[in-house]
């Protein structure tokens, strides 16, 4: 019996939805391991290397988004169980948390009113539309909250879609390098600027900095996030009032 070749091996990976977790894994392995290659430079974060690999394969296939969703989405489901497994480190970071417990308020809710606010403002002094202003809004929140958010106060959902995994990316890459720039040490205070600014794509990155990193952006991601569903509305309110 002849041994099935590449070419047989695609033919039956494309016409079932193993090509969309088989795609998935073995672009994030490469991804992940050109990343240690580089020796864990942010600007090749294995999630953005990863995607670049993916939409490259979709086009060159010519298979559509949906079809390699049928089987991304075994991948898309294990975001519920990590997003709960973050509750480990942090319940190993808990003593700490109740000691910064009134800078760590502060500091969440400052940086929302920030990041939806500045977005707002900028998109409205360069002429942008008020749908993509709406949309810009909770681009700091995770995706599900942010486009529940966006079609509540009259934005595009799949245009904020697009901004938070674009957030999300830029604040994995840059992040680290800005809290250099900064004189920023402090691994408690890092992972709540990158889980407020950069949600879940930003707290996997501080996970590869450091547990404690990682168990404060995934605090901050979660509680950013109810944050945002609470301050957004009032604060686009606030500025098309002031501004007319």
């Amino acid at each position: 019996m002849n041994n099935p070749g590449l070419q047989d091996i695609w033919v039956y990976l494309s016409a079932t939805p193993l090509l969309g977790l088989t795609g998935t894994l073995v672009a994030y392995g490469l991804a992940y391991r050109f990343y240690l290659k580089t020796n864990s430079n942010p600007l090749a974060n294995p999630v953005v290397t990863s995607v670049a690999m993916l939409i490259a394969l979709l086009l060159a296939s010519g298979i559509s988004y949906d079809d390699y969703f049928a089987g991304g989405q075994f991948v898309h489901f294990l975001l519920g169980p990590a997003t709960v497994a973050l509750a480990v480190p942090l319940y190993q970071q808990f003593s700490r948390l109740r000691q910064l417990w009134l800078p760590v308020l502060i500091s969440l809710i400052c940086g929302v009113g920030i990041a939806a606010g500045s977005s707002v403002l900028l998109a409205r002094l360069l002429g942008g539309s008020l749908e993509i202003q709406m949309s810009l809004a909770p681009k700091s929140a995770t995706a599900p909250v942010a486009m529940g958010i966006s079609e509540k106060i009259g934005g595009l959902p799949s245009l904020t879609a697009v901004l938070v995994v674009i957030t999300g990316i830029t604040g994995a890459v840059l992040g680290t390098k800005l809290f250099e720039w900064v004189g920023v040490k402090d691994d408690t205070a890092k992972g709540i600027a990158m889980g407020v600014a950069a949600h879940g794509i930003g707290t996997a990155r501080a996970f590869q900095v450091s547990s404690r990193m990682g168990a404060f952006s995934g605090l901050a991601m979660a509680l950013s996030a109810f944050a945002t569903a609470l301050m957004v509305p009032w604060i686009v309110d606030w500025i098309q009032g002031v501004m007319g």
